[in-house]
């Protein structure tokens, strides 16, 4: 017996995008929390942005590290979970991850 079926197509909305980044980058070890680009009323909440460079995605992240931890370290780390989350769980070819350490914080 042949069943045929006809696929359908997976859109993903930049925000759910957003949202699974700023989750991962979240769980990294070393990161506090996510720091808006702009202090504008108005920027987008994260500090999450993300632009396309053709099929491939750059992202930038603007993040706050725990006071302590070895930076350059912590961002590789950071590049490295995101792009592999995203590239496995959605399929997106990641070309870039930029971290930019906006702050430093004391985890208490």
């Amino acid at each position: 017996m042949e069943k045929s079926e006809k696929l359908g197509k997976v859109e993903i909305t930049p925000k759910a995008l957003i949202e699974l980044i700023a989750i991962t980058a979240l769980e990294c070890y070393g990161i506090v929390g996510l720091a808006k680009r702009s202090l504008w009323p108005g920027s987008y909440p994260y500090g999450v942005e993300i632009y396309w460079a053709g099929p491939e995605l750059i992202i930038n992240l603007y993040v706050i590290m725990e006071y302590g931890v070895r930076i350059t370290e912590v961002a590789h780390n950071l590049m490295e979970r995101v792009k592999y989350v995203v590239e496995k769980n959605l399929g997106i070819p990641v070309a870039q991850v930029n971290v930019y350490v906006q702050d430093l914080r004391v985890n208490t």
